[in-house]
């Protein structure tokens, strides 16, 4: 049923995507066009993580240039997913973007995946649900053997027999997608989940063989290169390739996390213990591993590998490296963990079509939907500004000046 009804809005039916765009690139540009076909909208919404991303890095470029590149690529919407949303595992970074688009009054979303088909995701939902208590007897145990918990759930999964076929949360696609379909099934949310399946490579290829590429080899081959190789060229569509030429000319850099290295070192040399012990993500003693590593660590990936086990993963690591950074606390999170649904929606930038169905929608919102953060007082905004200063603390002070003034701004129009 569609959420516009139920609410009594005549408007245009919205399809929503959760996004990241580290950088947008054509394999981007068929999911919004599959996704359309696919659900018959005529809006396409995308939330879209901010300053950090869900693996716990900086995005390459600032989430307005992102949104800029995604808007003149087929997107009406894009929203900001707020940090403490973002910069988590794969259920709480589901639960705020899904509960984000439903404030939108999207009647569908649409996730790629590696089958394609989302029967797989609706049937593995109701085996999860049957078999709960053998899921957590053996999560526990695989826990027990020092095991990470993305391997340990994985396992576990293996042994509901939810890591095989269409249904395989080994890989990282599936795993999110999972968690949406969850999400709107475990809330009886009035959405429809949708899903098409990736083309050609693999989330975690590290070398671009043809247009269509991870954006993870993308970004290895900016960041290798410095520039925007003919390589990388082929697999970005021209408005992608002009807003990151455009952010590089005016911040000088592409972010990476080496740029931080010597922040988050000074931060944690001049932290005690149970400080450290207190931000988010420091469990099982990570606070002394990471304070005993610090003395000799001379790069941000030499630190990393000299902290990381089979229970400490390098995602894990990074995650809680970004909470350093950005100084959030176990505290912070704890806030958001039992709350409905989120606190506002911040609205990035819109096309015409998609402001036409905001102005028929917002209305019947059941949160602020905020164009800019300025005195907002809600406890969250606070967070982002920071993760907003963390990310551009590394840019000289009359570019960081620059970049902090888009906050202020209006929403990109296209």
């Amino acid at each position: 049923m569609n959420t516009n009804q139920i609410r009594g809005v005549e408007t245009m039916q919205a399809c929503g995507l959760i996004v990241e765009y580290n950088p947008f690139h054509n394999g981007h540009a068929y999911h919004i066009q599959a996704s359309k076909e696919a659900s018959g909208a005529d809006c396409m919404i995308a939330v879209m993580s901010g300053s950090f991303l869900q693996r716990g890095e900086p995005a390459i470029i600032d989430k307005f240039h992102r949104a800029k590149a995604a808007l003149q690529a087929g997107v009406d919407i894009v929203v900001e997913l707020p940090y403490l949303y973002a910069v988590q595992s794969s259920d709480l970074f589901a639960r705020g973007s899904v509960h984000t688009l439903s404030e939108l009054g999207v009647s569908s979303i649409c996730f790629g995946s590696e089958s394609g088909d989302i029967s797989h995701f609706t049937t593995g939902y109701d085996v999860w649900n049957k078999n709960q208590s053998t899921y957590q007897t053996a999560l526990q145990e695989n826990m027990a053997r020092g095991l990470a918990f993305p391997e340990a759930s994985r396992l576990a999964s293996g042994a509901i027999g939810l890591t095989t076929g269409g249904m395989d949360l080994a890989k990282p696609n599936n795993i999110l997608g999972f968690s949406y379909v969850k999400t709107i099934l475990d809330d009886q949310l009035p959405i429809d989940p949708l899903t098409v399946g990736r083309l050609d490579s693999d989330y975690h290829d590290k070398s671009i063989t043809g247009t269509i590429a991870s954006a993870t080899s993308i970004r290895n081959e900016l960041i290798k290169n410095e520039y925007i190789s003919e390589t990388a060229n082929r697999s970005l569509p021209g408005e992608t390739a002009d807003q990151l030429q455009k952010y590089k000319q005016k911040a000088t850099i592409w972010h990476r996390w080496e740029h931080y290295f010597h922040l988050v070192h000074y931060r944690v040399m001049t932290m005690t213990e149970a400080e450290l012990a207190a931000i988010h993500g420091m469990d099982e003693g990570l606070e002394y591993r990471i304070k005993k590593t610090a003395h000799n660590a001379a790069s941000f990936r030499d630190w990393l590998n000299s902290i990381k086990t089979k229970r400490y993963t390098w995602t894990r690591l990074q995650r809680t490296f970004t909470h350093i950074l950005t100084n959030t606390k176990k505290t912070d999170v704890a806030r958001i963990q039992h709350i409905p649904s989120v606190p506002y929606v911040r609205l990035l930038g819109m096309t015409e079509s998609g402001r036409a169905y905001l102005n028929n929608w917002k209305k019947d919102m059941g949160v602020p939907l905020l164009s800019t953060l300025a005195r907002q007082t809600d406890p969250m905004s606070a967070i982002e500004e920071k993760a907003s200063h963390a990310y551009y603390s590394i840019l000289p002070a009359e570019k960081k000046r620059a970049f902090h003034h888009q906050e202020l701004e209006p929403p990109i129009m296209v």
